[in-house]
């Protein structure tokens, strides 16, 4: 789950200087039911409403991290097309309160290198209880 994008750093150290007031997560959160974002539909997710996710989201933004519009979710896929678009909704009510996974508790903070063909992760630091 991503909480915050911070797009192009200099350095790591001004952004770990801001995590070491973070607390981690309590629990393992559920992601229940399937969700989309955008229009033309780009991004199939599955969600969470958990009331502690909100709570750190919030807590991210008192550290002086910008959240815009937070929706919990883990990312599934990218949709480049629907093929079938009744079949497809029928497979969204299939899945709608069905639990699907977790968050974990841990709160990382990851280096992303871009290319054509695909993204590359780091693990830079790790917030766990």
């Amino acid at each position: 789950m991503t909480w915050v994008f911070l797009g192009e750093c200099a350095a790591a150290e001004p952004v770990l200087a801001r995590l070491q007031d973070l607390t981690p997560l309590m629990s393992n959160e559920p992601l229940v039911s399937l969700g989309t974002f955008g229009r033309p539909l780009r991004i199939l997710y599955a969600r969470s409403s958990s009331t502690a996710l909100y709570d750190k989201a919030r807590e991210f933004r008192r550290l002086g991290f910008e959240i815009k519009r937070f929706t919990p979710h883990a990312t599934l896929c990218r949709v480049k097309k629907i093929y079938d678009y009744k079949k497809f909704k029928a497979l969204m009510k299939k899945y709608e309160g069905q639990e699907l996974g977790e968050i974990r508790q841990e709160i990382a903070l990851y280096q992303s290198i871009l290319s054509d063909k695909e993204a590359s992760y780091t693990k830079i630091a790790s917030i766990m209880n």
